[in-house]
């Protein structure tokens, strides 16, 4: 799962950069992606080991795909005339928020490597 944050989170970022890039475009409309949803994820968004079936009387199964990070278009308040709808302010709000989810992320996996590590008697 934190593997899938950090890549959701890496193309959040690129998206939010496509942003600020076309901040002067006219009628470009600004976008961000879905936000992943922890429950989803638990429920089975997740990569998920598929069922021998070594009769074939056996169930089978459901196999799940996981969702690809689905950019949508935002409704934002500020729209100049020439239609563009990005705000810089809003955009590096958002790009502050990643980064500290990333960090965040990044230092919840360190940390479990570290656990596992000690587990394993390999230590620090």
């Amino acid at each position: 799962m934190m593997a899938r944050r950090l890549s959701w989170l890496g193309q959040r970022q690129q998206v939010l950069a496509n942003n600020v890039a076309n901040a002067d475009t006219p009628g470009y409309r600004a976008r961000d992606l879905k936000a992943l949803s922890f429950k989803k994820m638990l429920g089975g968004g997740g990569a998920k080991l598929g069922m021998a079936a070594t009769n074939a009387g056996h169930l089978t199964g459901q196999s799940r795909k996981p969702a690809p990070g689905v950019v949508e278009k935002v409704d934002s308040h500020e729209i100049v005339i020439s239609g563009n709808s990005v705000s810089l302010e809003e955009e590096m709000m958002k790009v502050g928020k990643t980064l500290m989810d990333y960090q965040l992320t990044i230092n919840l996996y360190s940390k479990h490597i570290k656990m596992i590590k000690t587990a394993l008697g390999r230590g620090n």
